[in-house]
This record gives C-alpha cells, sequence and structure tokens, in this order.
C-alpha cells in the first residue's frame, strides 16, 4: 500500500513504464517510473543485499562478475518460478558484451541474498521489485531498461577511479547516465565500434558494435544539454585532482551488500523477516571493507 500511495502522490499510475538502476558500490538499486508529465522520477530504492565479484564489467563465465551495461529485460526474462525466489534475467550478455568477447549465462536479478554474479535483492524487496515490473509489462511496456552502473557518476567517484583499468569502459557508461539524469527519458541504446551509443542515429543503416561507427547523428537539444553536463563534470574533477585527490583502485574480497544489511548481519541473529544468514554467499567475504589501493 505505501508503494501505491507514494505513486499516487507522484503522479504515477501502477501500470505506467518503469526503468531500473543499480549502482554496485552504493550497493542500491533504484526504481524509476514514468509520470504523467512523460519523465521519469525516482519511485523507491533497494538496497542490495548480495553482488559478487568487483567493480568492472563480466567478461567470462565463471569470474562471479556481477554484469555492467545497459540491458532490456522484456517480459520472456521474467520467472517466477525461480530457484530463488523471484528473478528476471538481464540478457547479458548484449550486443555491446558479446563485441568484447565476454560470456556467461543466467546472470540475474533475484531474491534471497547469494550470489555468482547476480544482483540478489531478499525476497521482500523483490516480490516489490518484481510486480512493479509485472503491472509495467501488463500496461503495455514492451522491455524494462537497466542500467547497471558500477558506481554514481559523481564527479569524486570519477577522480578516484580515473587510472582503473576499466575507467574507459566507465566513461561510456556515463554517457547512457548523462542522457537519462539531464532529460529524465529513457536513452534509446545502441552500440558501435565496441561501445554504447545513445539516443544517436545513423543515416545510412542500422549501427552495430562489431563495426566502426560511422557519423553520427544526435537530437541537438539534448545533445547540448549532455555536453554541458560532461563539461562541467570534467572540470569538477580536473579541481579535485588539483586539490590532491589520489587515485585508486577499489578491491572486495567478494563483492559487497548494503550497509542495511551488514547492520543486521553484526547484530548476530542467525536470520532475519528478509534473509537467512545461513544462505549469504561467502559470508567470509563480508567481515572487512573493501580496500583502495592507490594506483601510482
Amino acid at each position: 500500500f505505501s508503494l501505491l500511495s507514494d505513486m499516487q502522490a507522484k503522479g504515477m499510475t501502477s501500470s505506467a513504464p518503469i526503468l531500473v538502476r543499480i549502482f554496485k558500490q552504493e550497493n542500491e538499486l533504484e526504481v524509476w517510473k514514468r509520470e504523467s508529465s512523460g519523465r521519469y522520477a525516482l519511485l523507491k530504492t533497494y538496497g542490495i543485499c548480495r553482488w559478487s565479484g568487483q567493480l568492472g564489467p563480466k567478461n567470462r563465465e565463471g569470474d562471479r562478475q556481477a554484469p555492467e551495461g545497459f540491458y532490456l529485460v522484456t517480459p520472456k526474462q521474467m520467472n517466477p518460478r525461480s530457484e530463488l525466489f523471484l528473478s528476471f534475467d538481464l540478457g547479458f550478455p548484449n550486443e555491446v558484451d558479446r563485441a568484447h568477447g565476454r560470456s556467461g549465462r543466467h546472470l540475474m536479478v533475484h531474491g534471497e541474498c547469494t550470489s555468482s554474479g547476480c544482483y540478489a535483492m531478499t525476497n521482500d524487496g523483490m516480490a516489490e521489485i518484481y510486480a512493479l515490473a509485472r503491472e509495467a509489462f501488463a500496461g503495455g511496456q514492451k522491455a524494462i531498461q537497466v542500467q547497471a552502473l558500477p558506481f554514481r557518476m559523481t564527479a569524486e567517484n570519477l577522480a578516484k577511479y580515473r587510472a582503473d583499468p576499466n575507467f574507459a569502459f566507465w566513461k561510456n557508461l556515463k554517457e547512457g547516465s548523462d542522457h537519462f539524469e539531464v532529460v529524465r527519458h529513457e536513452p534509446r541504446v545502441d552500440a558501435c565500434g565496441g561501445n554504447y551509443v545513445f539516443n544517436a542515429s545513423a543515416p545510412r543503416g542500422p549501427l552495430r558494435a562489431s563495426r566502426p561507427c560511422p557519423e553520427l547523428v544526435y537530437e541537438p537539444e539534448t545533445a547540448a544539454l549532455v555536453e554541458e553536463k560532461q563539461r562541467n563534470d570534467t572540470q569538477q574533477v580536473a579541481q579535485l585532482v588539483r586539490a590532491g585527490t589520489g587515485a585508486f583502485k577499489r578491491v572486495y574480497l567478494d563483492g559487497d551488500m548494503h550497509k542495511s544489511y551488514r547492520r543486521l548481519l553484526d547484530a548476530a541473529p542467525s536470520s532475519y523477516a528478509s534473509f537467512n544468514v545461513a544462505e549469504v554467499s561467502r559470508l567470509e567475504a563480508l567481515k572487512g571493507e573493501p580496500l583502495e589501493m592507490p594506483i601510482q
């Protein structure tokens, strides 16, 4: 009932389209919903109970990496009979992943609190997320965009991780994030030259991730807003670097969980309404905080 009240207060209907944003480092999943104005607004933020691996894309099956990128979830990817309560498949590998030779399958957002490359949301959290997706599909949405990002694309994070080997990939993801944030419309996602391209078109045929990028055409008003944001972000990053912000690589033993669940683990009971401690994957990897390793 609280979600319905929130929707009504924000001018949303239960059948309006949704968009999902995942932030690994912050251990958060956001559900955005389209308002009557046509723009998306944040409906609710969920703590991620468990993800595995490190910051960075998934490269091969078995590496425990949770995917990063822009994915589409269709009704056929929804699984109400999942072994992990409820789930939907992210659609990894997508076209960009395949262009880089990335492999893997069955990469999900699901319930419970165990991960070997997935985003686990607890049963309570997944019940709400699944219901929101189900209602959006019932309302006519063909596919839900999932933006899986390594961290919130703040100037502080960009300055800190500027020397990470994944930084070029993360800058490409930031382009899509910027397109969404400046206009709050779902960006159209294509690919060429092994990268994502957003809200772009090619006058001479469709784009392919495995082919070089042709000359691209962008909608002028949106492109101007994105360029302004990127210019401001670049200036802020440069100021932070001049002020002494060091370059780091963030290293996990094996992924992380939201601070709210960490507090529950510290409280010591064997189970909670939202998850069973005994079923948390690689519990020993959560004993310490991730390390920030300086990059010279």
